[in-house]
């Protein structure tokens, strides 16, 4: 991956983040091995400033988790396997509103030509109805569901080969929750609302009823096929780098520069009061608003069930390169 310029915006979309250059000296200090975690931390302090994120009468925000789920796919459509991984659509067009303002820089829409005007692209249930989207492969419609809402996963074929479904696109549309969707209608409680929990209410529904559900979400995600080179890695997020578990976090890009280290204090499943560095390396459709994060567990059966039942409330502490913090106290 090749290296920014020193002038180049770490986000057009968050000016406090500064350049490139703003973080050279700091990060280039830290590209080494360190022989234990207090002389990591001392190395850190000694280039970094914490700052607190916090938002009016609020000082925590909500933290989820997401993993790379695995799922059984087939080449055809055949069986329990009805339902496609969609790769991108060729009339789905992404508008750069930065080209057309200076003020919208880093904003994007996403949608399609109709005649001569730019409208938004199908919902979720237009492109199923539509067939918009060539299949890549065929798996459950639960499974397919779940693997568009983590963004990423590995689809494994009945000959045990196994292919990474990287996400490609998404179509532009608002995600809405069908946790959220079951609550409000009163069929499910909060604390039921998991991913088995909405599992077992789709399974007890019926295809046709989950159908029906799944289009309560309009967003629909699509994919591309690579081979999985290195199981041992993760997906890459949108920073464009693989995710580490338990040290990438899913945050809003309108507020938090990719790259950010954050220091994360939240309880975990199974670790309360958990305490941690992560850095910014990826976003999601649901992830909204300064302190709003969502944690990547990794992969397999462990990964799937923590990120599961993850919802707490996390304080936030960003870590800026001295100079870069000094600017922010300075006067305007």
């Amino acid at each position: 991956m090749a290296l920014r310029p020193d002038t180049a915006a770490m986000s057009e979309r968050v000016p406090a983040a500064g350049t490139a250059g703003d973080w050279r000296a700091a990060c280039t200090m830290l590209l080494h091995d360190f022989a234990d975690a207090a002389t990591a931390r001392a190395a850190i302090e000694a280039v970094f400033t914490p700052v607190q994120v916090s938002a009016p009468d609020v000082q925590t925000g909500m933290l989820t988790g997401y993993y790379e789920p695995e799922i059984e796919v087939r080449r055809q459509r055949e069986g329990a396997f009805t339902q496609p991984l969609r790769a991108r659509p060729g009339d789905l067009l992404t508008a750069d509103l930065g080209a057309f303002d200076p003020e919208l820089a880093g904003r994007r829409v996403v949608g399609m030509t109709s005649g001569s005007s730019f409208v938004p692209y199908r919902t979720r249930g237009e492109i199923e109805a539509e067939d918009a989207g060539e299949p890549l492969a065929w798996g459950r419609p639960i499974d397919v569901f779940f693997l568009q809402i983590q963004g990423s996963g590995r689809a494994v074929f009945p000959d045990g080969t196994q292919a990474r479904a990287a996400y490609a696109a998404n179509n532009g549309r608002p995600y809405n929750s069908i946790g959220r969707v079951l609550i409000d209608r009163g069929e499910m409680e909060l604390s039921d609302a998991s991913k088995s929990g909405i599992e077992a209410w789709l399974e007890r529904a019926g295809p046709d009823a989950a159908r029906d559900l799944f289009n309560e979400n309009p967003r629909y995600a699509f994919f591309a096929l690579e081979p999985l080179t290195d199981p041992s890695l993760g997906p890459r997020g949108a920073e464009g780098v693989p995710l580490t578990p338990m040290a990438s976090i899913a945050a809003d890009p309108a507020f938090h520069a990719y790259g950010t280290p954050v220091f994360l204090s939240a309880d975990l499943p199974g670790e309360p009061g958990w305490q941690g560095l992560v850095v910014v390396q990826d976003t999601g459709g649901a992830i909204t608003g300064p302190m709003r994060g969502d944690m990547f567990y990794g992969w397999g059966d462990e990964a799937e069930r923590r990120a599961g039942s993850q919802r707490s409330q996390g304080s936030w502490t960003i870590l800026l390169p001295h100079d870069l913090a000094a600017r922010l106290d300075a006067p305007a």
